[in-house]
């Protein structure tokens, strides 16, 4: 039995992007995914939901206040079935989580200070001018580092409406443990755990005023958007063999 990733450690160095540091560097991005091809699930924005429910399993992840989505990338520990050999992307939707990387926000205890921050360790960042430079000549951001930082940031803005989302799902007691049931070409049969669903008969029962409530902020569609991408896990079983 297999569980879903629970630490994304995909950033193993992630310090504040400066000028004096990094004014000469340059980075390779969205060329190499090999950074995310031992993980099996990784968070999604509620943004995401139509986007991703073509392609991916969309399910909820975590405990008491940090239930959040994600998706479900391969059936095993330690693998990404969207991640090919040579490190390239697959085929289907590319989740933001990974779309971001190696930028994020580091945020202060009481989250009211963000700051950009790169992953060094990140295998695409280079001296060499290949690529985007993050910092131009006289050590302004360049346009793409600005582009990144909007981007990080607003990442930032969905991931805090994705948590209120999650946040009532729980709150209604709409959430229950689910497992996936695989077979190989060989016929072995192998399952992942580490994840909820939405109850879809509780869902029916919820209260009227609430239901039109979560229609109007679009919420009922992401519950339904959830519960369709759960077909697409038998198509994952068959692409992880």
């Amino acid at each position: 039995m297999t569980q879903m990733t629970k630490q994304l450690m995909i950033y193993e160095r992630a310090v504040p992007v400066s000028s004096e540091t990094h004014r000469d560097w340059s980075i390779q991005a969205g060329r190499s995914y090999g950074f995310a091809k031992e993980i099996n699930s990784v968070p999604l924005l509620a943004a995401e939901f139509a986007a991703a429910a073509a392609d991916h399993t969309i399910v909820f992840a975590g405990e008491g206040d940090a239930v959040f989505p994600s998706v479900i990338l391969g059936q095993r520990d330690g693998h990404n079935a969207f991640v090919g050999g040579d490190d390239a992307w697959k085929g289907g939707y590319i989740p933001a989580f990974l779309r971001r990387y190696p930028f994020v926000f580091a945020s202060t205890e009481n989250n009211s200070q963000f700051t950009l921050c790169i992953d060094e360790e990140f295998d695409g960042f280079n001296t060499d001018g290949k690529g985007e430079r993050l910092f131009d000549a006289e050590g302004n951001r360049t346009e793409y580092l600005e582009k990144m930082l909007k981007f990080t940031s607003d990442y930032q803005a969905q991931f805090n409406r994705t948590q209120l989302f999650a946040k009532r799902l729980a709150d209604l007691d709409l959430l229950e443990p689910a497992q996936a049931q695989f077979r190989d070409a060989d016929g072995k049969q192998s399952s992942l755990t580490g994840f909820k669903t939405i109850k879809r008969d509780a869902l029916r029962q919820v209260a009227g005023d609430t239901l039109a409530e979560m229609a109007r902020t679009d919420e009922l569609e992401l519950c339904y958007l959830h519960l369709h991408s759960l077909t697409n896990l038998q198509k994952l079983g068959r692409s992880d063999a």
